[in-house]
């Protein structure tokens, strides 16, 4: 049976508990609420450069790993998060053979920052330079950072082995693609491994698919399958105690697996982390991507998130501090955290930011294979 942990110990080196998150080297410096909006913002910018070069999408998944693995070891505080991200994406189109010239990738990457028509920069012109320099620069830090340890799983590949198992339901693969995008702008790559994390997204889809009056989540991935008595209304069909418990038998995701896994993972990599439950490690995961969510549609986009803001998050025990929060303004209203030294500031008219997002533009795409295009089609936060 293998195991949910079943990349090689390198890999284990990147899985960190949740309580590492206050002590990264940027929350020594700021709170780690910013850090997670800037993170966010990050990967969104990290997501439009590699979409205009055609990275394809496992890279563009690679690069965005690398990203969040740099910033457990160094501080933004220290390096920009668009360098980063800019970096990221250079390295993998060499890792992943899909090479593009870095005075290419620079171009793109100040058409970006400037928000500017890629054909109004000069190919040989100052600010390029610049860019190519500060990419190659940045790479040196994000290979040290990274031991020179590229290899990434994504959830999306354990993804692709779910909707393969069974017959084709679109509605909820496009539900779970689109969140194991969205899954890249928190932490998540660095909390879990992969297999968790697509199980999450899978279980979420789930239960936006069935509907309100369907199985919670917290029945969904309990030690035992929910019971299909539950009440629900004479024309909602209860969705099958089996079905919703898919994704986890599927893996064979068992309490005696975890328990002899976990151990060793606490002792190896996890220091001061004990992981408990399966139940327990799911609704972590499922309850920080809820989050997330909810802080977009603070920030005004509730009109774009649909049904996943009526799903309640998952009880938890003892309950986690959250991750993501917006803080008041003088007026009285909620506001998007200080991005702190922001060399590229969002206030700028026109200039340090990218462009506003776009539905289906800001994120990699899926093809079916009929060859049909799946395409997220909630309109993202500017987070770059």
């Amino acid at each position: 049976m293998a195991s949910i942990y079943s990349a090689n110990s390198a890999s284990s080196q990147w899985i960190f508990p949740i309580s590492a998150l206050d002590h990264t080297p940027t929350a020594l410096e700021r709170s780690s609420e910013e850090e997670m909006y800037d993170r966010a913002r990050g990967i969104e910018f990290l997501f439009r450069l590699g979409t205009s070069i055609g990275l394809h999408s496992p890279g563009i998944f690679t690069a965005a790993t690398w990203f969040h693995r740099f910033f457990m070891r160094y501080s933004m505080e220290d390096y920009h998060r668009q360098n980063v991200a800019a970096s990221c994406i250079f390295l993998t189109t060499k890792t992943e053979e899909c090479g593009r010239k870095l005075r290419d990738v620079a171009r793109v990457f100040v058409s970006k920052v400037s928000a500017t028509d890629i054909k109004e920069i000069s190919e040989n012109g100052n600010e390029v330079e610049e860019a190519a320099n500060a990419i190659l620069s940045t790479e040196e830090a994000l290979l040290e950072a990274l031991c020179f340890d590229f290899v990434v799983d994504s959830p999306h590949a354990y993804l692709v082995d779910l909707f393969n198992a069974q017959e084709s339901n679109y509605t909820l693969e496009d539900y779970a693609w689109s969140i194991a995008h969205d899954s890249f702008r928190t932490p998540l790559c660095v909390l879990y491994p992969p297999r968790i994390t697509a199980v999450a997204c899978y279980v979420l889809a789930q239960r936006i698919a069935d509907g309100p009056h369907s199985h919670s989540l917290d029945a969904r991935i309990s030690p035992s399958a929910p019971s299909a008595s539950l009440p629900t209304p004479p024309s909602q069909k209860p969705a099958s105690p089996d079905g919703t418990r898919f994704a986890i038998e599927f893996f064979g995701l068992n309490e005696p697996e975890l328990y002899s896994v976990a151990g060793n993972i606490v002792v190896k990599c996890l220091w001061q982390r004990k992981f408990g439950t399966l139940n327990s490690i799911l609704k972590d995961a499922l309850s920080i991507i809820i989050e997330f969510y909810h802080f977009q549609a603070s920030q005004g986009l509730s009109d774009y998130l649909g049904d996943i803001l009526s799903v309640p998050p998952p009880t938890t025990s003892p309950p986690r501090r959250p991750l993501y929060k917006t803080f008041p303004d003088p007026n009285g209203t909620s506001s998007i955290p200080h991005a702190g030294n922001d060399l590229r500031s969002d206030a700028d008219t026109g200039h340090g930011r990218t462009p506003d997002s776009v539905h289906g533009n800001s994120t990699p795409t899926k093809t079916h294979v009929n060859g049909s295009v799946s395409n997220s089609t909630s309109k993202r936060l500017d987070l770059s």
